[in-house]
């Protein structure tokens, strides 16, 4: 099968590669998936977040449809992380679950999130039993195992997961009252790749993004916000990080590189994102698109 989507690759390892599944906000951009991310490191894929659509962007990428990255078979997806509970950054999640199981994942999705993750696990499971239980019963007869998932709810600062691959901390962002936003720090043989999640700016940022090869943070343009109602300054500037205030990140804490996602243009053009982001850090910055690799 051809693979007809236009993808971008900037990366520089063998080892660890980031691949944006989903650059967009709770807008039903037609461009932009849902927020979701993988790192994919000696072919074992990290999902960072469960917007609509992750599943079938991570699929374009799989050789079953043309893409060149083995780590992304949709069947060998099998541990994900979450950094909140918003709509925007869930409503993938049954997909995560049931798909890769039909299409073969033999074992459970461990899952790791925060307060919530748990309830939420529980509740699509039930919502889909029906289906489960047809196909695990029926003629298709797929294994009993793949639809299972070991949900695991952290509440502290700290690492959260390791493996042979992967030491992933999480930390606590500043998403307007949310108590339990998260983002994660990803360490990995060759790669520190720091994902902000939904904040503001936060001191937890600067502090866990210092000595990052990638810093994947969330932004909405300052001249598009200058432009909003008063009611939706007060909520962005509360819930989100403006490109002035991530160029005042990017220059206390240095990045190799910095990707922007869960991109809010607000009538900005994404080179206006990178010009404003430039007035205050002149490091390297690329906006990030869906199916993009770094």
């Amino acid at each position: 099968m051809v693979n007809v989507f236009a993808q971008r690759d900037f990366s520089d390892s063998d080892t660890t590669k980031l691949i944006i599944l989903g650059s967009g906000t709770p807008d039903p951009s037609p461009f932009q998936s849902g927020c979701s991310i993988a790192i994919v490191i000696f072919n074992t894929p990290y999902i960072i977040d469960f917007g609509p659509g992750l599943i079938r962007k991570a699929a374009t990428l799989s050789p079953d449809y043309g893409g060149k990255i083995a780590g992304l078979e949709v069947s060998n997806i099998k541990i994900a992380f979450l950094t909140h509970l918003h709509s925007d950054h869930t409503t993938g999640y049954p997909d995560l679950i049931l798909t890769p199981w039909v299409v073969g994942r033999t074992e459970p999705l461990e899952v790791y999130g925060p307060e919530g993750i748990n309830k939420m696990t529980e509740n699509i499971l039930e919502a889909y039993e029906e289906d489960i239980k047809y196909r695990v019963y029926s003629t298709e007869s797929a294994n009993n195992n793949g639809w299972r998932v070991n949900s695991h709810e952290f509440m502290k600062e700290g690492i959260i997961y390791q493996d042979d691959n992967v030491k992933v901390e999480a930390f606590h962002n500043s998403h307007g009252t949310w108590p339990n936003s998260w983002g994660f720090r990803f360490t990995t043989p060759d790669k520190i790749i720091v994902i902000s999640g939904d904040t503001r700016p936060s001191e937890n940022i600067i502090e866990y993004a210092q000595g990052a090869d990638i810093l994947v943070h969330e932004v909405y343009s300052k001249a598009g916000f200058d432009k909003r109602s008063e009611s939706k300054k007060t909520y962005h500037s509360k819930h989100h990080t403006s490109t002035y205030e991530l160029g005042e990140i990017a220059n206390k804490t240095n990045p190799k590189l910095v990707v922007l996602y869960h991109i809010l243009l607000m009538g900005a053009s994404e080179q206006d994102l990178v010009d404003e982001i430039n007035k205050k850090y002149k490091g390297k910055v690329i906006v990030g698109k869906d199916l993009d690799i770094f």
